[in-house]
């Protein structure tokens, strides 16, 4: 088994943790605005990969309005490779709207990484048939969720859409929890240059998309950053309707997740959870064809819009994108304590920030993917994935830092939220 890191920003080398705060200026009636709330944290590693690397991320709360938040990060590295990410979040267009809007936007250029394609990415493939490759990858989408009367979202639906804790009051979404429907605008481009990168695919060979996702979210959990009971529900519809050089398809996808308090253990930790997670997926239109420039073209996705396994919330000892295919099933089980003894508030760079609790984790992941919607084949030769985390709560986001184990790599990631 080998050790290697994933793009994701990994060992932190040097973590200088500067916390800036800019004041804003008196308004003229000389009354004083509050200060601005910006948190900004340099950091530096070094990778096989990606050699050595350097970068800074920043967040704005209460970004022009007060549930808003603005986060900023950028890195390069010695091998020319780069990232940059921007989201804005949770603007709305009255404190009395449904409506609450976000963006993201990320640009990278990745040089010589490794890949899987076409068969490389199937179920039965080896570790041994990837491919070098540069990639210059994009994702952009834009959302407009709609928090829908019902449950906890009947009155004052954006303070319960963003509350950090609510009560579960019952088992269905009309009677408890937050309910929502989103519409998300997407555009994702992947464009790989290197030797092998043009081999035929069962996939579609364009190198990017542009289409509509729907995703209704029942969220009855107790706490957005670390649940102890409940369940969160997303129903996912994805639809490129195509263009004059590529394809229309559609994808679905199901992701659940529950949560079990345990309880505390005398004089160790305040709190276990058990929590369980399942992810499947399918591209109806995956054998319906249509003629295009003369030509039989099939109404599936390219790899990066494909269903696909590995990376940071499913099978987490592979990298992003090993398996790709028109379906997928994933099951994922995670058991986090939280001990009593929380000594990071008083450590150097950590007492900077509020950093209330963390988390020790156990998990597990078993999944594959396919090329037809077949449960019983979905579930033979199911690759795994096994490993440790911890995690904590910096001013209001959760950090992860995990490392994963399975039959080809072990990786290790630091990545912000709960995988869920």
């Amino acid at each position: 088994m080998k050790i290697s890191f994933s793009k994701a920003v990994t060992w932190v080398a040097a973590f200088l943790c500067i916390p800036l705060s800019v004041m804003a200026s008196e308004a003229e009636s000389t009354v004083a605005t509050e200060p601005l709330d910006i948190e900004a944290v340099p950091f530096a590693f070094s990778t096989e990969a990606m050699g050595l690397s350097a970068g800074i991320a920043g967040l704005w709360k209460q970004a022009g309005q007060p549930q808003a938040s603005l986060f900023v990060a950028g890195l390069g590295t010695s091998k020319s490779t780069w990232m940059g990410f921007i989201s804005a979040n949770n603007y709305t267009f009255s404190p009395e709207s449904r409506w609450l809007v976000s963006a993201q936007f990320y640009e990278g250029d990745f040089k010589q990484f490794d890949y899987f394609l076409g068969e490389a990415a199937s179920n039965s493939s080896s570790f041994d048939d990837r491919l070098t490759a540069d990639s210059r990858d994009a994702q952009h989408h834009i959302g407009f969720r709609y928090i829908l009367p019902w449950g906890a979202g009947e009155q004052q639906p954006i303070r319960a859409a963003l509350s950090p804790r609510r009560e579960v009051d019952g088992d269905t979404p009309w009677s408890s929890g937050v309910s929502s429907l989103e519409l998300r605008p997407f555009y994702q481009a992947q464009k790989l240059t290197g030797e092998g990168v043009d081999a035929p695919s069962d996939f579609s060979s364009a190198d990017d998309v542009w289409g509509l996702e729907t995703r209704f979210r029942w969220d009855n959990r107790d706490s957005l950053n670390s649940p102890t009971t409940g369940s969160l529900s997303d129903v996912i519809v994805t639809v490129d309707p195509g263009s004059d050089n590529r394809a229309s398809w559609w994808q679905w996808e199901v992701n659940q997740s529950w949560y079990w308090n345990l309880g505390a253990w005398k004089d160790i930790a305040n709190q276990q959870v058990l929590a369980f997670n399942v992810y499947t997926s399918d591209t109806p239109s995956w054998d319906n064809t249509t003629t295009m420039n003369g030509q039989t073209e099939f109404h599936r996705p390219p790899e990066f819009a494909s269903a696909r396994l590995g990376g940071l919330y499913r099978l987490r000892s592979y990298q992003s994108g090993r398996f790709a295919g028109r379906s997928a099933l994933n099951y994922s089980l995670e058991y986090r304590v939280m001990p009593e003894w929380q000594p990071l508030d008083e450590m150097p760079v950590f007492n900077w920030y509020d950093v209330p609790w963390w988390q020790w984790v156990l998990f597990a992941d078993v999944g594959r993917v396919a090329n037809e919607y077949d449960v019983a084949e979905l579930h033979r030769d199911m690759k795994w994935s096994g490993g440790v985390a911890m995690r904590f709560q910096v001013e209001g986001i959760v950090v992860r830092s995990e490392m994963a184990w399975g039959s080809e790599e072990g990786l290790f990631r630091v990545m912000i939220n709960q995988p869920f």
